[in-house]
């Protein structure tokens, strides 16, 4: 079965299925899936002219055990460092030092995806059940690579809605195995 959507909601539902798959609880997870795709959108910008280079500085990345409310850190998740904020309900990823709502999170994959989400959120997570938790953290942007959908390169390609194969999201859950 595939799917024509571009790759933002794509990136946003795999990060937040890896992040899960590796401890995070469902509303963090959906957050940082969002934190990711919004990373990758501004560096692709950066990239192609349509954005400005940002003149933030830039958090360093620590892994504490113990974090108190209003703490601001970063975590990795597909091999980018996310800004994150502790909240009486959990870690969220930010914008801009906001935390992100995962309910806004929720309904933009909803509204992307679909009557196909479902399925789709199902095959990510069988093939983020192939790999050790380590092992995903390692490897979860190469198959992002291999599965996202094909897009015209450059400008044109920005925003462009492409094929998402689950079958072949199926495949490569299989190979691994």
């Amino acid at each position: 079965m595939k799917i024509k959507i571009n790759r933002a909601p794509v990136l946003t539902l795999w990060a937040a299925v890896v992040a899960e798959r590796l401890g995070y609880d469902r509303d963090a997870a959906l957050t940082l899936g969002k934190g990711v795709a919004g990373l990758n959108a501004q560096s692709k910008g950066r990239r192609l002219g349509i954005f400005e280079e940002s003149k933030g500085d830039k958090k360093e990345e620590r892994e504490p055990k113990k974090r108190t409310a209003g703490e601001q850190y970063s975590v990795t998740v597909l091999g980018r460092p996310v800004p994150v904020v502790e909240t009486d309900d959990g870690v969220r990823a930010t914008i801009k030092g906001e935390a992100i709502k995962p309910d806004s999170v929720q309904r933009y994959l909803e509204n992307k995806f679909g009557d196909n989400l479902a399925e789709v959120q199902a095959a990510m997570q069988g093939l983020a059940k192939a790999y050790n938790a380590s092992q995903l953290a390692r490897q979860a942007y190469d198959l992002y690579e291999q599965f996202r959908p094909a897009i015209p390169e450059g400008k044109k390609g920005w925003g462009a809605a492409g094929d998402l194969d689950l079958d072949y999201i199926r495949s490569l859950a299989k190979k691994e195995s």
